[in-house]
């Protein structure tokens, strides 16, 4: 919807507005061409939206309310009820741009994103010049400039050593996030710091910026279920009306004794009450509305169907690693063994793991690396592939690593007891020696996110099944299950698998949703009844996926799961009200009850409380059972409890 086009119909409704009360001044005060002015006033207000019936009609063979609305003006010129004709015109066109202001408002979400998106980059050249280039003809390799306060133009990496960006137009954090030599960097975030240098990696069309604003665009032109429906009801609905009109007309004239103008004038009546005007505008505006609300809190739905589906969920399976999970190990217990210099053993821990981009290498250094240790002056440390890291400091070795490596020497009973606790809670243990003896032991895992145990509260709460579907070890899945307190856990499954399982849950409970963020996911995401994609997993998962969580924050899938609950809520309030309405006034007509002008205010009245209902889909929805969230105690608890039952 054009700001343009909005105008010219506001402008419209208000000038037919304008000519209706002079046309009723000019009618009272005895000018005898009254009727010109109520009649220009019609064909002012109900010219945009009688085209686009016409149109409609003739293009995609499909009847529509705006016709109806049309015949109806007419009809009523034709007995001379002039004023009448023009108040349905004002009221129906008044209506029409309240529904195009409330398509506006519902995808400002698009056109504030288009605004943030550069259209040009500061290309550098071989000579160390820069130039000014639009940003769709960037090609992959490209080396750009990206001066300091300025958007970044395209995806790629950083190629100096520091960086620090706003990503609040990807992610919606507010906090700056600092980059490094090689870090990944989004269009349309913004350069906080100094100027750097990057690396173009995608083209223009392949961002992730231009995919949020395609996906945006994409689900807000893709119909629900129940709006596909009222637009195929209305077709027909019109063809009944056009067909009980004629028998309103001649039945109670030939067989009632009504005289012809009393049988014209119901018959005008019908036409205009019993066009489903307000059942048409149900579902469109509201689910306008839901969609904008959900982009922007960073909840991109790839059509309203997926939003109304959500409504009607029965299971959601839950990818692990990077999901339900941090995706990174934390030391969860560490263990120091007596004779050995703590203080020196962590010392050499973080001088040793600080060399290696390992996960668990980079857990045990954020777990130990302080201000106060200082790197040993003759430690020289290798990588011994496959098995761990070695530190020689003199003539001590220091292992790092898996107990095969670090130690050819037995286990004593309380390390073997400990590794068998550990490894039962699924937990992965590193060792230390110093020549060959244990030093110290660590184990880690990869802890649920904080949000995680509240959004599997909430679906648990709501009646809907909970599974942890994952391609990682059963020990590991089931010590994560316990902290989640998750319904089912099926572990070890390879994609196929879990594809294969998502397809017969379907089938026995019904609509269903998986939600994960890597390519194993895919096959998965895509044979569920909603996929749900983390924003900042694999391209290939958000592709496939029909909700993607832009700021990867699992309270948002809370936030769509209540958003899609209201939207039902509203669309089911909309479609029984003006059905009543529709039914109340047809037999207010037919027992004469009702005049046009009342039949008018009831008909277009009714119009305009359901597009103002589903207005309030715009509103933010707040999250439910947040008291529910454990404490940091509850969560280092079930750290240590046993095996999941």
């Amino acid at each position: 919807m054009t700001f343009i086009k909005q105008q010219k119909v506001m402008l419209a409704a208000i000038t037919c507005g304008v000519m209706m009360v002079g046309g009723l001044i000019l009618e009272k005060s005895g000018f005898a061409y009254y009727p010109a002015i109520y009649i220009i006033g019609m064909i002012i207000g109900g010219y945009q939206q009688t085209k686009e019936g016409i149109i409609d009609t003739i293009e995609n063979k499909h009847l529509n309310v705006d016709l109806l609305m049309a015949l109806a003006a007419i009809g009523a010129c034709t007995i001379q009820y002039y004023f009448e004709g023009i108040m349905l015109t004002f009221i129906f066109s008044t209506s029409g741009a309240l529904e195009e202001y409330t398509t506006s408002k519902s995808k400002k979400e698009i056109e504030s994103l288009m605004e943030i998106q550069p259209e040009t980059a500061q290309l550098m050249l071989d000579n160390g010049q820069t130039k000014e280039v639009p940003v769709e003809s960037l090609k992959i390799g490209d080396k750009l400039l990206v001066p300091k306060g300025a958007n970044v133009p395209i995806d790629g990496t950083l190629l100096d050593q520091y960086a620090t960006l706003n990503e609040a137009a990807i992610t919606g954090e507010s906090l700056p996030v600092e980059k490094t030599t090689a870090d990944n960097l989004f269009a349309s975030t913004n350069n906080l710091g100094n100027s750097f240098t990057m690396t173009v990696t995608k083209e223009a069309k392949d961002t992730l910026f231009s995919k949020i604003i395609r996906l945006v665009n994409e689900a807000q032109n893709t119909p629900s279920k129940t709006a596909s429906f009222l637009k195929d009801f209305e077709n027909k609905y019109v063809k009944v009306v056009l067909v009980a009109v004629p028998l309103m007309i001649f039945i109670p004239y030939f067989f009632l004794n009504w005289t012809w103008n009393e049988s014209f004038y119901r018959g005008m009546v019908l036409l205009v009450v019993a066009s489903p005007c307000a059942l048409v505008a149900s579902a469109t505006p509201a689910t306008l509305a839901a969609i904008s609300n959900g982009a922007r809190n960073q909840v991109l739905f790839k059509g309203g169907i997926f939003l109304e589906a959500l409504a009607d969920l029965k299971a959601v399976n839950f990818d692990k690693t990077g999901t339900l999970t941090e995706g990174k190990p934390v030391v969860t217990d560490d263990v120091f063994v007596p004779g050995f210099d703590d203080a020196h053993t962590q010392n050499i821990v973080t001088a040793i793991e600080g060399t290696s981009t390992h996960p668990l290498a980079q857990a045990l250094v954020a777990k130990y690396n302080s201000h106060g240790m200082k790197r040993p002056e003759q430690l020289i440390v290798e990588e011994i592939s496959g098995f761990g890291m070695q530190g020689t400091e003199g003539e001590t070795i220091w292992k790092i690593g898996k107990e095969s490596f670090v130690t050819n020497k037995p286990l004593s009973e309380k390390i073997a007891e400990d590794t068998r606790r550990f490894q039962a809670e699924g937990k992965t243990v590193v060792y230390i020696s110093k020549n060959d003896d244990i030093a110290a032991y660590f184990a880690l895992l990869d802890m649920p996110k904080q949000e995680a145990v509240d959004t599997i509260r909430y679906f648990k709460q709501e009646g809907i099944q909970t599974v942890m579907l994952t391609g990682d070890h059963e020990k590991t899945a089931l010590a994560i299950a316990k902290i989640l307190d998750v319904d089912e856990v099926h572990a070890s499954h390879l994609p196929e698998d879990k594809a294969a399982f998502i397809l017969e849950q379907k089938k026995t409970l019904g609509t269903n949703a998986m939600v994960g963020d890597g390519i194993n996911d895919a096959p998965a995401l895509a044979n569920a009844s909603i996929g749900v994609a983390m924003g900042q997993g694999t391209d290939v998962a958000i592709d496939v996926s029909d909700v993607v969580l832009i700021k990867n924050d699992l309270h948002k899938l809370q936030m769509s799961h209540q958003l899609s609950l209201k939207l039902k809520r509203i669309i089911t309030q909309n479609i029984v009200f003006s059905l009543s309405v529709i039914v109340l006034l047809i037999l207010s007509n037919f027992f004469k009850i009702i005049n046009l002008p009342l039949g008018v205010i009831g008909h277009e009245g009714s119009t305009i409380l359901v597009i103002l209902n589903g207005l309030r889909m715009l509103k933010n929805i707040p999250l439910k059972h947040e008291s529910a969230q454990p404490t940091d105690s509850e969560i280092e608890k079930a750290r240590h409890s046993s095996t999941y039952a």
